[in-house]
């Protein structure tokens, strides 16, 4: 048996690691409290599963030098205690995680000496009263709590603080002790294999995990409806034929929206057997009617095609609301090109439960929803509209993958090869794979990409450098050629085929040493024919404007627009004050770094216009040109000219005065800001203001968003 600070002194030189296929840190808030009360309390707390081999699987945070020898203790169950008593015992993020791994960090949790009450920060509660310390500090041997001092504030004058010193050492000790208790660890035998291991991992977690918010919901709903998680199953089976492949939470959430309107499952719980079985024909109805006419009219062939099955929520609650069915062909092509913009962005990819209960709230109250949920994304990413940047470095788990292959379906294309349309949904060797038009064994050789190289392995399978064909035409006929020696075969034999998958026809582009600017060029095609294709969908007259000036204003400062009322000029001191000349080129940065944004200069940041005038008093060319150029010059010097063509600048007028608006795209690396004394300094956008990230956070960042 190990003691929990034997444990955590593994975690610490990596012995004990997690594997890959485990969940992320997913204990709320309440769960490690209450795993500390019980430790306190010396309640029994369950034991530790680990498998002990000297070749462990994948690793998370690859948190393991396969170069050392020596085995690892491999967690197949207990990583949310163990994670949680690492965070509070030792204040960091144990090495088989990241931050943005931690979705509840519970080390707000305060420890109250005189009673050895647990609770999360209060502020009314526990600010200026030191018998609320916090836990992480109570484990921290370099600034050990003085309960003595403690006991002399809040001893009666005149009194005896050593017996309040008493309890509340004895307390305090209490909870220290933890780290000295044993913990039961139980281990899989050293020669098990990695098929062993999983599946022991899978026998613990069927029968020890918790249920989640849609399995609740569904115990709720058969507990009225004896047959619904029968009848849910067959239905899943049935659709599978169709190649559309839903899950048991997805259903049972689709079923709460028709029946309360509502994206949480919670609010289901206490309606009767006949309300939910009325929800449930209408659903199956809907959902009929959606695989019939996704393929036809959305070339959405599966939900392969889609990001998430999420998207199709808001879908569903619309059709329940209007007789199972669109009305009229302009709502179903409103709906069609809501369904790509929430596809392509991640509409539901975070805050989920929020946005879909939000989503839909707009989806029951209008009968035309499509706007104001086109208008919901337009306020999360800033625009709906695709750049050529937005492909940049970017690779096939990306969801502009997918909107290619609806989009050259949409086109019509074949194989390049054999002709067969790629909106067949056939097997075997006729089955649809992406295909290295530039093949990656050739760039390596002959371009000089290097695969151990994050940038270099993200250009060579960047979803410009890929087309769909099937897989015997992939493997047999192409293989490792490269483009300027099979594309001119194809050309002939399918005149249009290449098009038809958004090729360049610039045969110089179809050379190893112009690949970069085949990416280049095939970009702008997709994002073009992306943009074109979901604007067909429109009529003439609701063609999307642009955002005006008071549009801006009206929306208020948030993720992708911030106001600033001046370049250089300190409006409260009356003089010029370079310094604010870096808070601009900052905020740039951090859109930039970002997902892009307007920055206004010449707003106050309640709204109120103040403009640009007072700069242009303190410049040399006194101009709206020479503003123009001022900027320009401040974004060179402190972010590097190569990333000016990032940032768009125009001018508008409003009250006499005027405003410039810089427009910046997402760049496609990381951009930093040249502080003083040289240091690099990394911003980005967080809510309505700009942050700056220290090394560490900066790494993950950048790992996260670009080198993914």
């Amino acid at each position: 048996m190990n003691s929990i600070g034997e444990l955590m002194a593994d975690i610490k030189k990596k012995d004990i690691v997690l594997p890959e296929f485990q969940r992320e840190f997913v204990w709320t808030l309440e769960q490690s409290k209450q795993l500390m009360v019980s430790l306190v309390r010396k309640y029994p707390t369950g034991s530790l599963l680990f498998w002990k081999t000297e070749k462990p699987p994948e690793i998370k945070n690859l948190a393991v030098d396969r170069e050392k020898l020596g085995s690892k203790a491999v967690i197949l169950d207990g990583q949310q205690r163990l994670t949680t008593l690492y965070l509070f015992t030792q204040n960091e993020i144990p090495p088989y995680y990241v931050e943005r791994d931690i979705k509840h960090d519970p080390r707000h949790l305060y420890f109250n000496l005189e009673t050895g009450e647990f609770l999360y920060f209060q502020p009314l509660l526990m600010a200026n009263n030191p018998l609320w310390v916090e836990v992480i500090n109570c484990f921290n041997p370099d600034n050990p709590i003085n309960v003595f001092e403690i006991a002399k504030q809040g001893s009666p004058e005149g009194g005896n603080p050593l017996g309040l010193a008493q309890q509340y050492n004895d307390n305090l000790t209490k909870l220290k002790n933890i780290l000295e208790r044993g913990y039961p660890v139980q281990y899989v035998p050293p020669d098990a294999s990695i098929d062993d291991a999983i599946d022991v991992f899978d026998r613990v977690n069927s029968l020890g995990t918790k249920l989640t918010d849609a399995e609740l919901a569904l115990t709720h709903i058969t507990g009225k409806w004896p047959h619904a998680r029968r009848v849910i199953k067959a239905k899943i089976k049935e659709l599978e034929g169709t190649h559309f492949y839903f899950d048991l939470g997805f259903l049972v959430r689709c079923l709460v929206g028709i029946v309360k309107g509502r994206g949480l499952f919670e609010t289901i719980h206490k309606t009767p057997a006949s309300e939910l079985k009325d929800g449930w024909a209408k659903l199956e109805k809907i959902l009929s009617y959606l695989i019939a006419i996704l393929p036809k009219h959305a070339f959405i062939d599966s939900t392969e095609d889609l990001n998430s099955t999420n998207t199709l929520f808001p879908l569903v609650v619309y059709l329940s609301r209007n007789g199972d069915r669109f009305p009229n062909e302009k709502s179903l092509k409103n709906a069609i090109r809501w369904l790509y913009a929430a596809h392509i962005w991640g509409r539901y990819t975070g805050q989920t439960d929020q946005r879909l209960d939000s989503d839909v709230s707009i989806v029951d109250k209008n009968s035309e929803p499509w706007k104001e949920l086109i208008d919901a994304i337009i306020d999360q990413r800033g625009r709906i509209e695709v750049k050529p940047s937005d492909l940049e470095g970017r690779i096939i788990q990306h969801p502009l993958y997918r909107m290619l292959y609806i989009l050259v379906k949409s086109n019509g294309a074949t194989d390049w090869l054999n002709g067969i349309p790629l909106d067949t949904k056939q097997s075997g060797p006729y089955s649809i794979q992406s295909h290295h038009i530039f093949p990656t064994s050739r760039l390596r050789k002959e371009g000089g990409y290097d695969s151990r190289n994050n940038i270099h392995k993200q250009i060579m399978n960047e979803i410009a450098n890929r087309a769909f064909l099937t897989a015997d035409t992939n493997v047999k006929e192409i293989s490792n050629r490269i483009p300027k020696d099979y594309f001119p075969e194809i050309e002939k034999r399918f005149p249009g085929a290449l098009e038809k998958q958004l090729i360049p026809m610039d045969e110089n582009l179809w050379e190893i040493d112009r690949y970069e600017d085949f990416l280049k060029k095939r970009r702008e095609l997709i994002a073009e024919k992306i943009n074109d294709f979901r604007n067909q969908l429109l009529q003439e007259s609701e063609a999307p404007r642009p955002m005006t000036l008071d549009d801006f204003i009206n929306t208020g400062e948030r993720l992708t627009i911030e106001f600033k009322s001046s370049l250089r000029w300190d409006i409260r001191n009356e003089q010029v004050n370079k310094g604010l000349e870096k808070v601009i080129v900052k905020s740039v940065a951090g859109f930039m770094n970002s997902e892009g944004g307007t920055l206004l200069i010449g707003v106050m940041d309640d709204g109120q216009v103040y403009g640009i005038e007072s700069d242009l008093k303190t410049l040399k060319k006194g101009t709206i040109d020479g503003f123009q150029q001022a900027v320009i010059s401040l974004m060179s010097s402190y972010l590097g000219p190569e990333f000016t063509k990032y940032a768009h600048i125009d001018f508008e007028e409003k009250e006499g005065k005027s405003v410039c608006k810089i427009t910046t795209e997402r760049a496609p690396q990381p951009v930093f800001f040249k502080g003083s004394d040289g240091l690099k300094e990394f911003y980005i956008r967080a809510g309505n203001t700009t942050r700056l990230l220290d090394s560490r956070e900066t790494h993950e960042y950048i790992q996260m968003h670009w080198e993914a």
